[in-house]
């Protein structure tokens, strides 16, 4: 009777909340299959994609998000051509704008020129490619006093959780503080939702199933030598079920932002096509899961370059396949030869 209770509370919140499992899966059979993810597309797309800056702080109106178009159907064929099989949006930065139609606030795509839930879309588009989607979330933004409000967060992930399908996990960014909830607190609500949905946090107190690890490399599961930050819940938090490493396409380069959208001067600036490739192979030595970060741009479409080389990433990855006879075969030292 509690199962299918919770059922119709799911169903009553959001048409997609049908796919969502309700049941928690053990440990080991939840960690597998999030390991099995192994790479992924990070988007960031927000108002620091239209300020050059990666802050963007006094933003009056939501005008000020007026891309072109939305192509997420680009961004989830790109991912699938490059060997990805998730993608992780950025749902909230830390100036508050949502990018889904929330209605905690105003202060969304849906009252901005574009008008239309991105989050929403990109899930269409992700089931049309065969992609898992994960989110990312500020977990304090500037739009609350001092950056807390406990209920608005709680509310907002409430609706992330019950109105876009599974989420296979949560990036939580602790860059503005914890938005008036602590970690432990957070995870719990997350997975009272979505009990298969694994939780990280890129600073502050440990909590979750889920290491992340921002400007990261490979690594197993408590090498704090992996992550940039994080260092010490890396090495001493024992409740990690994965490890997750992030870094942008886009080089270290003077003026303009990383994670967004940079500036149109640096549209020739991208890793190489083997970089990324190293570190995959890396990802699944250890078992990591890679979300490479990319920015679309004004017209809400990958960069040509950033398309090029992860469709080469791919070609790749699929070789690596081929020469080893199994996709899931961990990679030996000289697997690039």
């Amino acid at each position: 009777m509690r199962r299918i209770l919770t059922l119709v509370m799911l169903l009553s919140w959001g048409a997609s909340a049908a796919e969502i499992a309700t049941e928690r899966l053990p440990d080991e059979i939840r960690a597998k299959q999030i390991r099995e993810l192994r790479f992924g597309m990070f988007i960031c797309w927000s108002f620091s994609t239209f300020s050059g800056e990666e802050w963007t702080r006094g933003v009056t109106d939501v005008a000020f998000f007026n891309p072109t178009g939305c192509d997420t159907d680009q961004w989830c064929a790109t991912a699938k051509a490059a060997g990805m099989n998730y993608i992780l949006f950025l749902t909230k930065h830390h100036d508050g704008f949502c990018l889904w139609d929330t209605k905690t606030t105003d202060w969304k795509v849906t009252k901005s020129p574009l008008g239309i839930d991105v989050l929403a879309k990109l899930r269409e588009s992700c089931a049309r490619h065969g992609l898992k989607l994960a989110l990312y979330f500020s977990e304090g933004d500037w739009t609350w006093p001092d950056h807390k409000n406990a209920a608005l967060k709680k509310e907002q992930l409430r609706e992330l959780c019950t109105e876009y399908g599974p989420i296979e996990f949560f990036w939580m960014d602790h860059a503005q503080g914890d938005g008036g909830l602590d970690h432990e607190a957070t995870a719990a609500w997350v997975e009272r939702f979505q009990p298969n949905c694994l939780v990280g946090f890129n600073h502050g107190a440990p909590a979750g199933r889920l290491a992340l690890r921002e400007r990261g490399r490979p690594g197993p599961i408590g090498d704090a030598a992996a992550s940039e930050y994080n260092k010490e819940a890396e090495s001493a938090y024992t409740g990690y079920l994965a490890a997750e490493f992030t870094y942008p396409i886009l080089p270290k380069h003077e003026g303009g932002a990383d994670w967004f959208y940079s500036l149109p001067k640096h549209d020739a600036l991208c890793h190489s096509a083997e970089k990324i490739f190293q570190d995959y192979l890396g990802a699944v030595e250890h078992e990591n899961l890679f979300s490479l970060n990319v920015g679309p741009d004004y017209a809400g479409r990958l960069r040509t370059i950033d398309v090029e080389t992860l469709r080469a990433v791919g070609e790749m990855i699929r070789a690596w396949e081929a020469r080893s006879g199994d996709a899931d075969v961990t990679p030996s030292t000289d697997a690039t030869r």
